[in-house]
């Protein structure tokens, strides 16, 4: 919306321009309003990297899709439920004026009339008046965006939070209100206007103090905040971050001081993860060591109904922002479902029970429930449908599975509403979908019987119809939260983006939750590899902050490796440690048998001393050798319990060499040196 500003503002100017008195106030005119255009312009290209490619194309694209974001959700206005991009018209005048303060209402609704007013009375005389004009602008900042939002329907949600930048220029408005309102009444009556005003400025500090910290929860007297809970059934409350630190902090404190210590972490994963940095240390500790248990975090609205036990409430003038609630969902909807054929058998069964959904799967990890779903309710009868959905014959309505359900003992589950009226069918869409738990199986299968065993790890790696396919028999649910991740080195750096080049690899993250599913008591998961050809691959899972729990690297075709391993053995090894290192064609190739994953874990340093110091590069010079460490993958693989690695050595004369294998924390692993005649 800076936009109008830079419209605005040169629009002032060129008022200042057609007002000028003779050549010398123009040519002045014109100068300030492009310095000014150039100091507006050139900052805001800068610090948008959106822009860089074609500015005027994307800043028009910018404001020709003000009113189509593609995000949909729910509004609570009023006490109905509005799509956010069909809201009232008044939506966006209605939230500002039950939210601002209303002295700051009265004196902003003043400096505008003012302003308006002498602008109707004299309107070539009030232009020619510069606080004028400026007032002028105020205004034109405050009102365009409002009709501009009200007249394309720009989809806004979540209170009038993207318009916060309105404030500004109504605050200026309202200052000039009172100035002009004192400066009318003058004497006493500004003593009362400014002491009116001072008042209405201290009743806001004391109501923001008294709902710190949920200060920006602020409504005025205009709407009712004594009944119990009338807000909550009638408007958004603003719902983030901290009502869910505070909940979060009261669940710690009261679980503390009960026999069985706190127990958090599986009922609510996203919140309690996205959460836990705004915590004090001393909590996130207690969060870490948390155990199972079916609690979960709502926003409630009055229009929701779910069956729960409240344990903590955020409350703001008597009404909910967030709640607490303990829920044995999985026992419950296990329960309900017991001996039940499912409506839908898929990664989670879905039953239909008492007016709801109950989805559940068995075993599980909290990640599987951290989703939304979509259920799309087909009528009986059309006519039980909202007024505004008949027209599209059914009614989707969008559940967060946490809000929903919870996770307990390996097990997932959740209780959806279905609405009141009789249901003829419903379709569910998930925002990501699952992996059938058949087909899953069956291509374990075939990569266990056709594919190509290329590690054995925590999980057994095979290649198959273009994926890796990992296979873990027996693996624990709570494992598989942790993400995977794959370093990918092709044949030719060239095939890797122009990006990855240098570095010589391409990065993978693999979530289980998204590429997974638990088949027969065990893990099964899949990722398909880059189509380009792939010398070596590195793999692994770790806990965050970076443990590793298990980590594997193999090349695709070891072959290669292995007749160098052949070649070197026939002859005498240039030094023998925890590797013998042979020189075969101008390379050296190190190998050892037995050989392990954990042997070829530690990086390789390799420093070659040449037989002048003027054959290094320059920047090598000063220190007298050439630095070549590297990683066994992808220079090595990994067969037959043997391993091989070959390293091609410079072609400028050398005059010995060091190498061996450390790691931090450890240092030095081993090391040889000796010299080189080739």
């Amino acid at each position: 919306m800076g936009v109008v500003l830079l419209a605005a503002i040169p629009a002032m100017r060129a008022l200042d321009f057609a007002f000028a008195q003779g050549g010398e106030e123009r040519k002045r005119a014109l100068l300030t309003t492009g310095a000014f255009a150039l100091a507006a312009a050139l900052p805001a290209y800068a610090l948008l990297p959106y822009l860089w490619g074609d500015p005027v194309g994307r800043a028009a694209e910018w404001w020709t899709t003000l009113s189509n974001i593609t995000y949909k959700s729910q509004e609570l206005f009023r006490g109905t439920l509005y799509p956010s991009d069909a809201l009232p018209v008044e939506y966006l005048p209605v939230w500002f004026s039950i939210t601002a303060p209303p002295f700051a209402l009265l004196l902003g609704a003043v400096g505008a009339m003012v302003v308006l007013a002498r602008m109707a009375g004299a309107p070539r005389k009030a232009l020619r008046n510069g606080r004028l004009r400026f007032a002028l602008l105020l205004a034109g900042c405050f009102a365009l965006p409002v009709f501009a939002v009200m007249l394309s329907g720009a989809n806004i949600y979540n209170t009038w939070r993207h318009m916060f930048f309105l404030w500004a220029p109504f605050a200026l408005l309202g200052a000039l209100g009172l100035r002009w309102l004192a400066g009318a009444l003058g004497g006493r009556a500004r003593i009362a206007v400014y002491g009116s005003a001072g008042a209405g400025l201290a009743a806001v500090v004391i109501s923001m103090t008294l709902l710190h910290p949920y200060e920006q929860m602020h409504f005025n007297f205009f709407v009712d905040r004594v009944a119990p809970e009338h807000l909550r059934s009638q408007y958004e409350m603003d719902y983030w971050s901290h009502p869910i630190r505070q909940a979060l902090e009261r669940h710690l404190d009261h679980s503390a001081q009960s026999s069985s210590g706190p127990n958090l972490n599986n009922g609510a994963p996203a919140v309690i993860g996205r959460y836990r940095s705004t915590l004090p240390e001393s909590a996130r500790e207690r969060l870490a060591n948390a155990a199972p248990f079916g609690v979960a975090y709502s926003r409630p609205r009055a229009s929701w109904s779910r069956s729960a036990r409240e344990m903590h409430r955020v409350e703001v003038y008597g009404s909910a922002a967030w709640t607490f609630e303990e829920r044995d969902a999985p026992l419950d909807v296990y329960e309900a479902i017991r001996g039940r054929e499912p409506v839908i058998d898929g990664a989670f069964d879905v039953h239909r029970i008492d007016g709801a959904l109950a989805l559940v799967m068995e075993p599980c990890a909290p990640a599987f429930m951290e989703r939304w779903l979509t259920v799309r309710a087909l009528p009986a009868d059309a006519a039980d449908l909202p007024a505004w959905r008949r027209g599209k014959a059914s009614e989707p309505r969008t559940f967060w599975l946490p809000y929903y359900g919870a996770y307990l003992d390996g097990k997932c589950a959740a209780s959806l509403p279905l609405p009141a009226y009789p249901i003829a069918d419903f379709e569910l869409r998930w925002s990501q979908e699952l992996p059938d738990e058949a087909e899953a199986r069956e291509k374990a299968r075939r990569a266990r019987e056709n594919g190509r065993l290329l590690a054995s790890a925590e999980y057994d790696i095979y290649l198959a119809d273009g994926e890796l396919v990992y296979i873990n028999d027996s693996c624990d649910p709570l494992e598989t939260e942790h993400g995977f991740e794959l370093l990918v080195h092709p044949e030719r750096a060239e095939d890797l983006p122009e990006a990855r080049r240098e570095q010589g690899y391409e990065w993978f993250g693999l979530y289980f939750h998204r590429s997974g599913a638990f088949v027969d008591g065990g893990c099964v998961a899949f990722f398909p590899l880059p189509d380009y050809p792939i010398a070596s691959i590195r793999t692994g899972q770790s806990v965050e902050g970076g443990e590793e729990l298990w980590r594997a690297g193999f090349a695709l075709d070891a072959e290669p490796y292995r007749l160098a391993y052949e070649a070197a053995a026939s002859g005498e090894p240039l030094a023998r440690s925890a590797f013998d290192v042979h020189l075969l064609d101008g390379a050296l190739v190190y190998a050892k048998e037995p050989c392990e994953q954990e042997d070829v874990a530690a990086r390789f340093f390799l420093h070659v001393v040449p037989g002048s110091v003027n054959d290094l590069p320059e920047e090598r010079r000063g220190i007298g050798f050439d630095n070549m460490d590297f990683d066994f993958f992808p220079n090595g693989a990994l067969f037959d319990g043997r391993c091989a690695a070959r390293v091609p050595l410079p072609d400028y004369p050398i005059a010995s060499v060091r190498t061996g294998q450390h790691a931090g924390g450890v240092g030095e692993i081993w090391s040889a040196e000796f010299a080189v005649r080739r």
